[in-house]
């Protein structure tokens, strides 16, 4: 397609090559990140990478022969003919090189036998279809894929395909599901000696295969847009994550009772459902922060309203929930009723604020309240206008906004990819916009809620584009109450986190279906350590309250639940650590131990942070599992019985356990007991130790503000050695309460040490 070389020119840190039949660019973002690109239509900026960054970066630049050789200090890059592009460690060792062959399709399916299928009901299609843009990477056989944020299947997305087009589709999903709700274009590709990570930054339909079509080769493709990826480089994996989200922006550090444990359902449908429910998991000393509602607390289901019938006083009713400790988050879509007379329908009208057909009229199509029309977010002006629309909910009392079926969903059919949809001040298609209408819905509530409510929005969203973590957190869609879906939670929560997505949480118990007592506890082990820890539940299944099971499930949730609280502040912090590192909190343990092939493919087990690795059970029936323990020592959280790492164990697991474990050397920062964030003033912080050789670092705000970015938070530095001193020092004191003392947890022993902000050093017994 693009021929030889023929010249290439060097502008500040921008390789601009001249081909015979076009032309292309590597820019040098940094040492470790390359950016491939050739423009092949009219496009907008980057909706991932809203501010282009080029660090400071020496790197030559020369042809040899007819290749193009780029080098800097981590990284060189060969440019070839037809821009072939390959990368190499700068001692010569191959990272990734450019697939020299053609695609050639596994099995060839005659016409007669897909007919044949096709009457059981089998849809069977030879899928090689050559695209426009595509780009083949070689396979050496021994790669291991990970990203691509909440696609089915296992962790390693060797020998999967997916499509990128965010799809709303309620039916379980199962493993050969090729597209999700979210878009996110990024792998991290893991191997013998190397790793490496490639974001195709296109927001069209786009086509990955990680070596399913091929065992010589993977690939990514589209047939609209452009040229347009980068290349991270490192020597682990958290380079790249670092590299991607330095990049693409990351996780706000959340307001703390977000943290805390979510209560939602379709539909709590009146006022007194909501206060009945406050009521139940008050009185049954279910610790929570979050009640959600769903559609049914609106007029009509319109957006922007409050249905009056069933909610008599609703500015009162939150007002009296929040005295007890909880608050609310409200559900919003994007379809607006196409009804005169109703005010955001008009306003919208007036000012041109909907999608158009190619003719020019206002396209409808239906969801919820029936015929609808669809903000066109791509315009920042209608941004605005969103953004402004929050403030209805926020003068109710509202402390969150839930945005669903931002695919954008519709009843009738998908919307055509021709419809007229705005990038900026240009036009462009609904093909182009869908990928990141979500994204944009989410970014403009997200500015709503901090302009008006000024604290640390709390935005959560089904759709979403790379870069959309800097808005929001997100949940991964309408799973069901089936085992399979149970199990694949921890890899889809994984690879988000892998993804720059790194506040997700699943639907705890399953929204469609109908859960059982076993599933429902199993699962709430889980979502005790998911980021976002919601349960919700569909109208039309049994409600999923944990009191509803009996005494005992409701015993063994309220344990679970009672730990998140324990752990929030440990949470915190690595929110806090994610903000400066692009780390998630959940995480794959290929992520610290990605040497370890016996990690590479671990679907059922994950860390928190560092220092907890957590095993779930995940099988009906089973009460006991195998567990990996990697290298190291491990110390069970139940029993305080330390274990040997870099192997198997068979471990416990009856209803009530979840198989914990801590690593040797850590600190981990508890909580009192509580049923809400700010029941009680803390003036005191539990530490957990585990003694070893260990460092913790632990911050302190008001939770809730942007303070913070001005100096005023505490920064507390611990750590312990394997005799036994533990120290404790303030690094920085910015934020005017301090801990007046640590409690000490010591092979079950407790000790109070008071603290004045002088560093501490004692000896532990």
């Amino acid at each position: 397609m693009f021929g030889k070389i023929v010249n290439f020119n060097v502008k500040q840190q921008e390789v601009e090559i001249l081909f015979e039949n076009g032309k292309g660019r590597i820019s040098i973002v940094s040492e470790l990140i390359i950016h491939v690109f050739s423009k092949l239509e009219e496009n907008g900026k980057s909706k991932a990478i809203e501010e282009e960054v080029l660090w400071n970066t020496e790197f030559n630049a020369a042809m040899v022969g007819e290749c193009l050789v780029i080098s800097t200090a981590k990284v060189t890059i060969k440019v070839y003919e037809d821009f072939l592009v390959d990368f190499y460690h700068t001692n010569g060792g191959l990272l990734c090189r450019d697939y020299r062959g053609e695609r050639k399709q596994r099995l060839v399916l005659s016409e007669e036998l897909i007919e044949l299928m096709a009457k059981e009901g089998h849809q069977l299609k030879n899928e090689v279809n050559n695209h426009k843009i595509q780009v083949l990477k070689e396979l050496e056989g021994d790669e291991y894929f990970y990203g691509l944020g909440d696609k089915t299947g296992f962790l390693n997305k060797r020998g999967y395909d997916y499509e990128m087009w965010n799809t709303d589709d309620p039916t379980p999903q199962v493993d050969s599901y090729k597209a999700l709700y979210k878009t996110i274009p990024f792998l991290i590709t893991v191997k013998a000696h190397g790793v490496y990570g490639i974001f195709f930054d296109n927001t069209n339909r786009t086509y990955w295969d990680m070596g399913k079509e091929s065992n010589d080769y993977f690939y990514f493709a589209a047939d609209r847009g452009n040229l347009d990826y980068y290349f991270f480089a490192g020597e682990e994996m958290k380079d790249i994550l670092k590299g991607y989200t330095a990049l693409t922006g990351r996780v706000n550090r959340p307001q703390l009772w977000s943290l805390g444990y979510h209560q939602s359902r379709w539909g709590y449908e009146t006022e007194s459902d909501v206060r009945k429910l406050a009521k139940d998991l008050r009185d049954n000393h279910i610790p929570c922060d979050t009640i959600h509602l769903d559609i049914d607390y609106m007029e009509k289901y319109k957006v922007f309203t409050w249905n009056k019938v069933s909610y008599d006083a609703p500015k009162k009713m939150i007002q009296d929930l929040r005295e007890e400790g909880f608050k609310i988050v409200t559900i919003i879509d994007p379809g607006v009723k196409a009804e005169e007379g109703y005010k955001v329908y008009d306003e919208g009208v007036e000012k041109d604020y909907f999608v158009k057909t190619p003719e020019g009229e206002i396209y409808v199509n239906q969801v919820w309240p029936g015929d609808s029309v669809y903000p066109d977010f791509g315009n920042e002006k209608v941004r605005q206008w969103w953004a402004d629309n929050q403030k209805f909910l926020l003068n109710y009392g509202v402390r969150g906004v839930w945005n669903d079926m931002n695919e954008p969903a519709s009843f009738q059919g998908e919307i055509p990819e021709d419809i007229i949809f705005s990038d900026e001040e240009r036009k462009a298609t609904h093909g182009e916009m869908h990928n990141v209408y979500g994204h944009f819905m989410s970014k403009a509530t997200y500015e709503g809620l901090k302009k008006y409510d000024k604290r640390r929005p709390f935005v959560i969203t089904r759709a979403c584009y790379s870069g959309s973590q800097k808005y929001t957190t997100a949940w991964t869609g309408d799973n069901h109450s089936i085992w399979a879906h149970l199990q694949m939670a921890i890899p889809q929560l994984c690879n988000l986190g892998l993804s720059g997505m790194g506040f997700a949480g699943t639907d705890v118990g399953g929204f469609g279906s109908d859960t059982t007592a076993e599933l429902l506890t199993r699962w709430v082990q889980v979502g005790c350590f998911s980021p976002l820890f919601r349960n919700h539940s569909n109208k039309g299944s049994f409600y999923q309250e944990p009191w509803q099971f009996g005494k005992k499930t409701m015993d063994i949730y309220r344990k679970y639940v009672e730990l998140r609280y324990k752990l929030l502040p440990y949470f915190y912090d690595l929110f806090v650590e994610g903000e400066q590192s692009g780390l998630p909190v959940l995480r794959p343990l290929v992520l610290h131990y990605e040497t370890d092939v016996r990690v590479r493919q671990c679907n059922d087990q994950f860390l928190v942070g560092e220092s907890l690795l957590v095993a779930p059970v995940v099988m009906q029936g089973a009460r006991n599992r195998m567990v990996y323990l990697p290298e190291g020592n491990w110390i069970d959280y139940w029993t305080g019985k330390e274990v040997e790492g870099a192997r198997y164990i068979i471990a416990d697991a009856p209803l009530e356990v979840c198989p914990l474990y801590v690593k040797e050397g850590s600190i981990i920062p508890n909580y009192p007991p509580q049923e809400y964030v700010g029941e009680k003033e803390i003036t005191a912080l539990i530490l957990d130790i585990y003694q070893g050789d260990g460092g913790y670092t632990h911050y302190q705000d008001d939770g809730e503000s942007f303070d913070y970015n001005e100096g005023v938070y505490n920064q507390y530095e611990f750590s312990i050695t394997k005799e036994g001193i533990f120290t404790a020092e303030l690094s920085h004191r910015g934020y005017e309460k301090l801990y007046s003392s640590f409690i000490l947890k010591v092979n079950g022993k407790e000790r109070e040490i008071p603290f004045e902000g002088r560093k501490l050093e004692i000896k532990l017994k």
